[in-house]
């Protein structure tokens, strides 16, 4: 933890280089304390630090999106007793993980529009059904979706905050839970000044497994088929020693 406060402090002092001469060129410097969030089978979750430095006055936005996907949600329905899938909803371009965090409250820096052309806010995300839905009460399926996204700590339900050290320099911790999903991420630090977006910058972040976890979870998807014969004779052998085990004499 010592080192990598050593260089915090360090890149700060860099960032603090930026002259008045490259002010009117770049208004914002960032950067991440990791650019790989590694998963092994110990990985039980951690703070990624988002840094910065600004040129004049100024809010800041960190924005931080995981990989993209189709979902389907699904109402359940109780007939004759039993729990049923009813209809359904598929959305489209959906985040797997979504995180924000703000020097003031989101409504007080940008207007809905800019908020929503941006996504700053859980009800600003763009959470469409796929073309040709035709159910009436699409809010309904999409708060389902943001709520249990929330409940496994995926989405958060408040923005963090960003402080400011001095007049120019920020920070702000980004939580990732155990169940984080592995890809490449799209951080978004955002500049807003008089209710614009001045400046944005976006350092590379990338989830992705490690160890002996890597390994299975690449021959299972490289090799799909090798891996499901492999599980099933796994799985028979299994079965075999524990009946040996297990027999009665």
């Amino acid at each position: 933890m010592n080192a990598r406060a050593a260089l915090l402090a360090l890149c700060l002092a860099a960032l603090c280089a930026l002259g008045p001469g490259r002010a009117g060129a770049q208004e914002l410097v960032a950067d991440l304390s990791d650019h790989l969030i590694a998963i092994d089978s110990e990985f039980t979750g951690t703070d990624l630090l988002v840094f910065g430095a600004i040129e004049g006055e100024g809010d800041i936005v960190v924005l931080v999106r995981g990989p993209r996907s189709s979902v389907v949600v699904r109402e359940k329905a109780r007939v004759f007793g039993i729990w049923l899938n009813a209809s359904s909803v598929t959305f489209d371009n959906v985040p797997s993980f979504y995180a924000l965090a703000t020097s003031r409250p989101p409504e007080e820096m940008l207007d809905a529009d800019m908020r929503r052309l941006n996504e700053i806010g859980l009800d600003q995300l763009r959470l469409e059904p796929e073309p040709g839905t035709d159910i009436a009460d699409i809010a309904d399926f999409r708060d389902a979706l943001v709520h249990l996204r929330q409940k496994i700590g995926l989405y958060s339900s408040e923005p963090g905050k960003v402080s400011f050290l001095g007049p120019r320099l920020f920070r702000t911790a980004i939580h990732f839970p155990a169940a984080v999903p592995v890809g490449r991420y799209t951080v978004d630090v955002i500049l807003v000044r008089d209710g614009q977006v001045v400046q944005s910058f976006s350092p590379p972040l990338t989830v992705d497994k490690a160890g002996l976890g890597a390994d299975i979870f690449d021959f299972a998807h490289n090799d799909a088929a090798l891996y499901g014969l492999l599980a099933v004779i796994g799985a028979a052998i299994a079965g075999f020693l524990g009946s040996l085990l297990f027999r009665r004499p």
